[in-house]
C-alpha cells in the first residue's frame, strides 16, 4: 500500500510528528457540487480544517497513486476532468490500474484515511439504505431492489471516526441506523442526542450516546479502538442552525423527487444524483446551501476532534490497536 500512496508534504510532516490530521473526500469537488460553489466549499473545507488546528488531507486517485493532500491545483483538476470517475471503496484497485482521475467518495476516503493512519474524516452526509422504491411492474411479483451504500461496510472495516451531519434525508433512516448497529459502528452525538438527518437538524431517531466534553469524545474513540475487532465510528453533527431546514418542508422536497424518480425509471448508482438535483432545484438552491455549510462546519468539528485525540494520545492516554 506504502508504493500507491503518495502523501503531500504537509500532511508527511504532520502525521510523522503525530499532529491532528483530517482526511476529506474529493467528490463534493468533483461531483457533489455544482461550479462554483464545488471548488469553493473544497477550499472553505481545507480552511476550516487549518482554522482549528490541524492539517486538511484531501484524497483522490491521480496518475496511478492514491493522493493524500491536495493542493488547488489538484482540486481543480478534478473539478473540471470530464473523465473522472467518482471512486467508492472497490473502484480504487481497477482506478489504480488503468491510470484513472478518480474522486472518492466516503467509502473510498475512509478506506485511503485507514492506509495513511489518519484516525478522523470530516464530510457532510455518510450514504446508507436506500427508502424502498415502488415496483416498476406492480403486480411482476419481483420485489424492489435493495440499495445499500458501500460507506456503511467501510465504515465498520476501518479505525476512522466519521464527522457528518447523519445520512442524506432522500434515505430510510431507521434502517441504515439498524445496519451501523448491526456493523457495531457505534453512532456518537456531539452536543446533540437525535440523530441529524443533513439538510435538518433532527429526526425522530436517537443517537447512541450524546457527548459535550471533547476529551470525552476522545477517550470514548480511544477505548473503542483499543478493543479488538473494531472499526470506524460515526461522530454526528447537527447542520448550522442558521441554515437548516424543517423536517417537513425536507421530507416534501423528498417524497417530490423520489416520485420523479421513479417516473423516469431512475436507479442504482444514477438515484442519489437525479434525487439530490431534483431537490435543489424545488428548493431555489436552498438544499445546496445547507450542503456546503454543513460540510464545513463538519470539517471544523473533525479538526477540533484530531487535536483533541493528538493531545491525549501525547499524554499517554491509551491508544488505538494495530
Amino acid at each position: 500500500m506504502d508504493k500507491t500512496l503518495l502523501l503531500s508534504a504537509e500532511v508527511a510532516d504532520a502525521l510523522a510528528d503525530k499532529r491532528a490530521v483530517v482526511a476529506l473526500e474529493s467528490s463534493i469537488v468533483a461531483q457533489g457540487l455544482p461550479e462554483p460553489d464545488n471548488l469553493r466549499v473544497g477550499h472553505a473545507m481545507q480552511d476550516a480544517v487549518r482554522q482549528h488546528g490541524a492539517v486538511p488531507a484531501m484524497t483522490a486517485v491521480l496518475d496511478g497513486r492514491l493522493r493524500v493532500g491536495l493542493d488547488g491545483d489538484a482540486m481543480a483538476r478534478l473539478a473540471a476532468s470530464p473523465d473522472g470517475r467518482k471512486c467508492g471503496a472497490r473502484d480504487l484497485g481497477p482506478a489504480l490500474a488503468l491510470g484513472l482521475a478518480g474522486a472518492t467518495t466516503v467509502s473510498a476516503t475512509v478506506t485511503i484515511a485507514a492506509a495513511a493512519a489518519i484516525a478522523v474524516f470530516g464530510t457532510g452526509g455518510i450514504g446508507g439504505v436506500h427508502r424502498t422504491m415502488p415496483e416498476t411492474n406492480p403486480g411482476s411479483g419481483v420485489s424492489p431492489k435493495a440499495d445499500i451504500s458501500a460507506d456503511l461496510l467501510a465504515m465498520s472495516r476501518a479505525q476512522v471516526a466519521v464527522v457528518s451531519s447523519g445520512a442524506k434525508s432522500l434515505l430510510d433512516l431507521p434502517t441504515t441506523l439498524e445496519m451501523l448497529e448491526a456493523l457495531g459502528v457505534p453512532v456518537l452525538g456531539f452536543g446533540c442526542d437525535r440523530f441529524p438527518a443533513f439538510y435538518t437538524a433532527e429526526s425522530d431517531l436517537a443517537v447512541t450516546y450524546r457527548f459535550d466534553d471533547m476529551a470525552l469524545l476522545a477517550a470514548a474513540l480511544q477505548a473503542h479502538w483499543n478493543l479488538p475487532h473494531t472499526g470506524g465510528a460515526l461522530i454526528c453533527n447537527p447542520p448550522p442552525e442558521d441554515v437548516a431546514m424543517a423536517a417537513d418542508e425536507v421530507e416534501a422536497l423528498v417524497q417530490g423527487a423520489t416520485k420523479a424518480a421513479h417516473a423516469a425509471r431512475v436507479s442504482g448508482g444514477e438515484l442519489t444524483p437525479f434525487i439530490l438535483s431534483h431537490m435543489r432545484q424545488a428548493s431555489n438552491d436552498q438544499t445546496l446551501r445547507v450542503n456546503g455549510a454543513l460540510a464545513i462546519a463538519n470539517a471544523g468539528l473533525a479538526a477540533q476532534i484530531a487535536v483533541s485525540l493528538a493531545v491525549s494520545q501525547a499524554t499517554d492516554l491509551p491508544g488505538r490497536s494495530t
